[in-house]
């Protein structure tokens, strides 16, 4: 498996992990608390985490399809904070392998 985060700074990151879980809850599973949510996609799996300037989104999948898992997460958050802009830059961690 391997890992991509991004921290994304914003004064609204618990109200867009709120809009992620909710969004994300029709189609897929999720857990979520109120500063944390855990989101369950086929091709892998997304861990975000709220605090007061920052929300941070961890993906987990297979290489060959971490590209797709950053894409999916992104392009939904930045529809989400369309006002903002939010800048969401990608980094992937050493592979374990």
């Amino acid at each position: 498996m391997e890992t991509s985060i991004a921290q994304v700074q914003t004064p609204h990151a618990q109200k867009y992990l709120r809009q992620l879980a909710k969004h994300f809850a029709h189609k897929i599973p999720v857990t979520q608390s109120d500063n944390a949510a855990h989101l369950s996609f086929p091709f892998g799996a997304c861990d975000l985490t709220a605090s007061p300037a920052e929300l941070c989104l961890t993906v987990t999948s297979e290489f060959v399809d971490l590209p797709r898992a950053e894409r999916v997460v992104g392009d939904h958050l930045s529809r989400f904070a369309f006002r903002e802009n939010p800048i969401i830059e990608w980094q992937r961690a050493a592979s374990n392998t």
